[in-house]
């Protein structure tokens, strides 16, 4: 069976649009996808790609300020199931705390917090930076008993990582359908049973009840957009950790902040990527 790999070049390139990419793609055939510096590689087999379907949905991509490249490029016949599981998605460790893999793995590290996931997309596994500097800030955080919006959940592993870490309730929200039935999935998967996954952006929040916690790794426009939002359904004390931005990009959510009562605590970086922690006045 041969597959043509498929090299997307996205701008802006993060977590959110590449997600999003990745989970549209899912759609019209794509198997697995894996990250590059300047975004994705899809796999299709020949016989699904249906160039005219990918350019609509390239053209009708649900995040407007997205441009998408793509090259095309006919690859060997080998067993491509295997070369993913080989290559492209192997375990991850969070501080030597939190290990997160799938169910293909064998001789998976031992840690405190065993996080399975689908390993269709490539994507909200740990391994990007934001992901993995979220995860190590919900490792620090004090989240027992108190109640977590996880918004741009994608395959909900900050969730799922939370509820082991005893928050209740956490509610998971996306505005990709197939992010939300990923999330169902890895939620059965880990066999926790107080996240609830919502098909939708931040209206969804009006007339929320406050969070204590909110979680958010998205990109920064969209943080910036709907900040207020955030802050609406957070009550004085209540904490949010922001990520899917270039170190450069804070002071532009620093200035937002402030608008909505939202004191700035600290940043941490990966690789010039961001994780920024507010609480609310």
């Amino acid at each position: 069976m041969r597959y043509f790999e498929i090299t997307f070049i996205t701008t802006p390139c993060t977590e959110t649009v590449n997600d999003v990419l990745s989970a549209v793609l899912g759609e019209i055939g794509f198997e697995s996808f894996v990250e590059h510096e300047n975004g994705i590689k899809g796999y299709v087999q020949q016989s699904l790609l249906d160039e005219n379907t990918l350019k609509e949905i390239l053209r009708d991509f649900p995040l407007p300020d997205a441009n998408i490249q793509y090259e095309v490029q006919l690859m060997e016949d080998k067993n491509w199931n295997e070369e993913w599981e080989k290559n492209f998605f192997q375990p991850i460790v969070i501080g030597n705390r939190c290990v997160i893999h799938s169910t293909f793995h064998k001789d998976v590290p031992k840690a405190e917090y065993d996080i399975v996931i689908n390993p269709q997309m490539a994507f909200g596994t740990g391994h990007h930076q934001t992901t993995s500097l979220i995860l190590s800030e919900l490792l620090d955080a004090d989240l027992k008993g108190k109640s977590l919006l996880d918004m741009g959940c994608g395959t909900s592993i900050l969730a799922i990582l939370a509820a082991m870490r005893g928050a209740a309730p956490i509610t998971a929200i996306d505005i990709d359908d197939w992010c939300v039935e990923n999330s169902k999935d890895n939620i059965k998967l880990n066999e926790v049973d107080n996240i609830t996954v919502e098909l939708g952006n931040a209206d969804l929040l009006k007339g929320r009840k406050p969070f204590d916690i909110i979680i958010a790794n998205i990109n920064r426009n969209i943080l910036l957009a709907d900040m207020k939002a955030y802050a609406e359904v957070m009550h004085p004390g209540s904490e949010i950790y922001m990520s899917g931005f270039y170190v450069q990009d804070i002071p532009y959510l620093q200035e937002e902040a402030v608008k909505h009562r939202l004191k700035f605590q600290y940043h941490k970086e990966k690789d010039n990527w961001a994780a920024v922690k507010f609480v609310m006045e």
